[in-house]
């Protein structure tokens, strides 16, 4: 039997013997549907090294992890790395024991969520209440109320870009396998203005730079295509904006562009800056409508 199946010898003769033992009611025989008898095999990692969970979930503590004494860095964050310090400590394992140990404790590979708003600020409700009054007074006084804001940059040329169009099976539109900005015929920015009262949006799309002199142009596009029109009798306009990027609530060019315009369409134009961080809230043209869309170089 040695020689045809490649077993050493004696562990021939050791089944040999345990099959004896059992026959003569010596030694129990596996329990039905297993090979080997209860409690065979290695012990249990914890069971050998029972300190090992407790330096395991030390070291995956996010309040050690900077720790420049512990043996692993906050950012060393593969189980091989684990598996390393872990060593270091004493403990002799590999990576899938890491990994093993961590799925027993609880833990799982996760992503980070956005969920500290950070300081709240005592006067910040009382902010909004403004804002959202005088836009509330505008609309019922049938003047105009917008929200502006520049949307995602993209390059022009062959780019991938998120969403499908449609096109024959196998077919689809091939484009750059890397988007280097050197291969872009230009770039185009989208600057939304958003009608609070009529829920429509127009889109100027620039194609050099986000400028305060854009934004406005973008405004006063807006403005001759469809705000005169829809509000003829107007004599204010109200603006809502964030407080950074080409509308900054402490750009001076934005405020000398907003006052030539004011002088061009003959408006009181009014602008509301939410604080800094508190924009995701706003509605504004490109997000959750179809807007209508210009063209006007930056």
């Amino acid at each position: 039997m040695a020689r045809v199946t490649g077993i050493s010898r004696r562990t021939i003769d050791r089944g040999l013997l345990e099959l004896d033992r059992e026959r003569v009611g010596e030694r129990e025989p596996p329990a039905a549907g297993r090979v080997r008898r209860a409690g065979a095999g290695r012990k249990a990692l914890i069971e050998i090294d029972p300190k090992v969970v407790e330096e395991l979930e030390r070291l995956v503590d996010p309040a050690t992890l900077g720790d420049p004494e512990r043996p692993l860095r906050w950012t060393s964050k593969s189980a091989a790395k684990r598996a390393e310090g872990l060593r270091e400590l004493g403990h002799e394992l590999v990576d899938r024991s890491v990994l093993r140990l961590l799925h027993r404790a609880g833990y799982t590979m996760q992503q980070n969520v956005k969920t500290r708003e950070g300081a709240d600020h005592p006067g910040r409700d009382a902010q909004f209440q403004y804002i959202n009054d005088t836009a509330a007074h505008a609309i019922a006084a049938k003047q105009p109320v917008i929200s502006v804001d520049t949307k995602h940059r993209e390059l022009v040329g062959e780019f991938k870009n998120g969403g499908r169009e449609w096109a024959r099976s196998g077919e689809p539109v091939e484009v750059n396998t890397h988007d280097f900005p050197s291969h872009a015929k230009g770039k185009a920015i989208p600057y939304g203005v958003y009608d609070l009262a009529r829920n429509e949006g127009w889109v100027s799309v620039g194609v050099s730079r986000d400028t305060a002199q854009f934004a406005v142009a973008s405004i006063g596009s807006w403005w001759e295509q469809l705000g005169h029109a829809a509000y003829p009798a107007a004599s204010s306009l109200i603006i809502t904006a964030d407080s950074g990027g080409s509308n900054s609530a402490r750009g001076r060019l934005w405020k000398v562009e907003l006052q030539r315009l004011a002088e061009r369409i003959g408006l009181e134009i009014v602008v509301c800056h939410v604080p800094r961080g508190t924009s995701k809230g706003r509605r504004v043209a490109g997000e959750d409508l179809t807007p209508r869309r210009s063209q006007i170089p930056a």
